[in-house]
């Protein structure tokens, strides 16, 4: 199975920028698809952002839509640009991936996804 670790959280003022990193500890060779899911305490786990491992298409919930921009670099590390942060997105932050081939058409449940990190928290204030 592959390991995911999560990078880049902190403490920023509403309106400002963090960027989020996840490194796997293996190539995942099976991987057809990456996302960013979050929870915030008492709320369940929801997704935020997914990219197709081939093809590279991204997809969004709307509340990030605009502000949060999800990619994939030379290193094949998955970074989470968010800007414009709200108090609302203060959550912890997963990311995940999926060994089923279907998540390249777009995964948007946790139920969908095989492997977790342990989480990176992102908290805003006002």
């Amino acid at each position: 199975q592959v390991q995911l670790v999560e990078s880049g959280g902190g403490l920023v003022q509403a309106g400002g920028s963090l960027r989020l990193s996840c490194v796997a500890s293996g190539r995942a060779f099976g991987t057809y698809a990456m996302g960013w899911f979050r929870q915030a305490p008492g709320e369940e786990r929801e997704f935020v952002a997914g990219i197709s491992w081939i093809g590279t298409n991204t997809y969004y919930t709307d509340a990030v839509k605009g502000r949060f921009s999800i990619s994939r670099d030379a290193s094949d590390l998955v970074h989470l640009e968010m800007n414009d942060l709200k108090p609302e997105d203060t959550a912890v932050y997963y990311c995940a991936s999926t060994i089923y081939e279907h998540c390249s058409y777009g995964c948007y449940s946790p139920e969908d996804f095989t492997s977790w990190g342990h989480g990176t928290q992102v908290t805003v204030s006002s």
